[in-house]
């Protein structure tokens, strides 16, 4: 089952994600890619619930690299940053805003207004 991933932008334009990704050493960026790569193709064996809605992606590598995400629906999965296992409590802390944040905008879209 193939599932679309993509990157979480808030009204600002501020892509959280990509920032995390961007800055990685290329060793950790290969393995976050492969990571997204097996999402998009509906392996999710990896991918453990944090809080509600709110999800990761443990990559068992390294410092322990995880993925924060939310999975809307069974065809969708949106990616809100990343991090490693000692800054665990902070990136669970800043994806939880993403997660409401990307709640509230998707009720006001479906309300018709603009957001």
């Amino acid at each position: 089952m193939a599932i679309k991933v993509e990157e979480y932008i808030t009204k600002e334009r501020k892509n959280h994600y990509n920032e995390w990704f961007s800055g990685l050493p290329v060793e950790y960026a290969v393995k976050v890619a492969a990571a997204r790569v097996r999402m998009m193709a509906g392996s999710l064996g990896n991918v453990k619930p944090l809080d509600g809605t709110l999800k990761e992606y443990r990559i068992d590598w390294g410092p322990g690299i995880r993925i924060y995400l939310i999975q809307d629906g069974d065809k969708l999965i949106v990616l809100l940053g990343g991090g490693t296992k000692n800054g665990q409590a902070a990136d669970i802390k800043q994806a939880k805003k993403l997660r409401d944040d990307y709640d509230a905008r998707k009720a006001m879209l479906k309300k018709g207004q603009k957001g």
